[in-house]
């Protein structure tokens, strides 16, 4: 860590010129999301094949500005999401000087591993959870009432889900870092599996946008299993932070 106290004005200064930077990459990304907004918007159709199941093969919007702020909405959470690998580097450059050679080393290992979690983690709700939701869905009570689907519900529902399951994959990151500081143990975590399944479920009902069981599980066993694996790696974590002082005890 930088023993040499930094003014807070030049703090200050650092974080407005990082968060400027910041959000005209955002501008940017966004303005040319916004460009392509309806090939994004083709993609996020792309899990529900049973459109063709329902009147004119797509769905509708019923108020005259909906569809425009779809568009805008979609373009922005995309614009975030190509800027959030800038952005993370612009936090951590933020960071970098309070921090120690070994803090900095773990960082810059673990945001390029957490980004790649979220990216497996939105493609397992998008190519694996929600076709099967968006099937029961459709097909629920479609003997009784005729599906018109509002692309506004369909699109809050569909990021909703990939942004969610993005966060659920970065479980096993979460707890490596949290056992690296000391917080918590796999032994802790171990003995907390119990609650963690009670948590998989509860999170199971929220994140799914279904009430049947087949696809609740569809989120909870990959919670579950993410949980394990967060405790496989805080063991690893509290095996590579020991081999320094060990080391040093050997000399």
């Amino acid at each position: 860590m930088n023993d040499n106290p930094i003014p807070i004005s030049s703090h200050l200064r650092e974080l407005r010129k990082r968060i400027t930077w910041s959000v005209i990459v955002i501008i940017i990304s966004t303005t040319i999301a916004f460009i392509f907004h309806q090939k994004i918007l083709e993609t996020l159709m792309g899990p529900a094949q049973q459109f063709s199941k329902i009147p004119n093969q797509k769905p509708v919007y019923t108020e005259l500005t909906e569809y425009i702020g779809v568009a805008m909405k979609v373009s922005l959470i995309s614009g975030f999401s190509i800027s959030l690998p800038f952005l993370l580097y612009q936090l951590v450059m933020f960071l970098a000087p309070g921090l120690s050679s070994k803090e900095k080393k773990y960082l810059y290992i673990l945001l390029p591993i957490s980004i790649l979690a979220f990216i497996a983690g939105a493609f397992f709700g998008y190519r694996i959870l929600f076709p099967p939701a968006i099937n029961f869905l459709l097909n629920f009570g479609n003997d009784v009432a005729t599906p018109y689907i509002r692309i506004g519900n369909y699109t809050s529902i569909m990021l909703s889900l990939l942004f969610w399951m993005g966060i659920v994959f970065e479980t096993p990151i979460v707890l490596f870092f949290l056992a690296k500081i000391g917080i918590v143990t796999s032994n802790f975590l171990a003995k907390q599996r119990r609650f963690a399944i009670v948590i998989a479920f509860i999170l199971g009902a929220i994140i799914t946008p279904t009430f049947d069981p087949i696809n609740q599980t569809l989120v909870v066993i990959p919670i579950i299993l993410l949980y394990e694996i967060g405790i496989w790696t805080s063991k690893f974590a509290k095996k590579s932070s020991k081999s320094p002082d060990t080391s040093e005890n050997s000399k």
